[in-house]
């Protein structure tokens, strides 16, 4: 396991119940296989058949979920903060199939003391983004540390 595999594993232990990370959820996203290269952050997720919105296409809604939890992770992998969503803007390229496996990327754009501005997509393969979003996102504890996370 490597250093960063622990530390995503310490701080998901705390957000079992999460929607769009824990493990514990059974009807969750359960976003996973965080990776941190060159500033970029990057993790996948495969969609259960239920998150159909139309026909065979993934609802919109999960996507938007997915990115906001990317964004957040990226924020924490990237700046070591626990943050909130202020504004997120999305953009749909194309359909996504319901049966296929997402690779989520984030970057952060710009750091103005507790704000944050930062950006991502979710791709079913190279090439192929599905949806990109930008989002400003509010600092709320400087320590991804749970227990200090939760007294600030």
């Amino acid at each position: 396991m490597t250093d960063l595999d622990q530390r995503v594993a310490r701080i998901k232990a705390g957000y079992e119940a999460c929607f769009a990370c824990g493990a514990g959820n059974p009807i969750g996203l359960q976003i996973g296989g965080f990776e941190s290269t060159g500033g970029v952050v990057s993790a996948q997720f495969t969609p259960r058949a239920d998150y159909c919105g139309f026909e065979d296409i993934l609802h919109g809604g999960i996507i938007a979920t997915a990115l906001d939890e990317m964004l957040s992770w990226t924020a924490i992998l990237l700046e070591s903060v626990m943050v909130v969503t202020a504004k997120l803007k999305l953009r749909y390229a194309k359909p996504a199939p319901v049966a296929a496996t997402y690779r989520l990327t984030g970057a952060l754009e710009e750091r103005r003391g507790r704000r944050l501005l930062l950006r991502g997509e979710c791709r079913t393969g190279p090439g192929q983004v599905v949806a990109s979003a930008s989002g400003l996102f509010l600092v709320v504890s400087e320590s991804d540390d749970l227990v200090l996370a939760s007294t600030t």
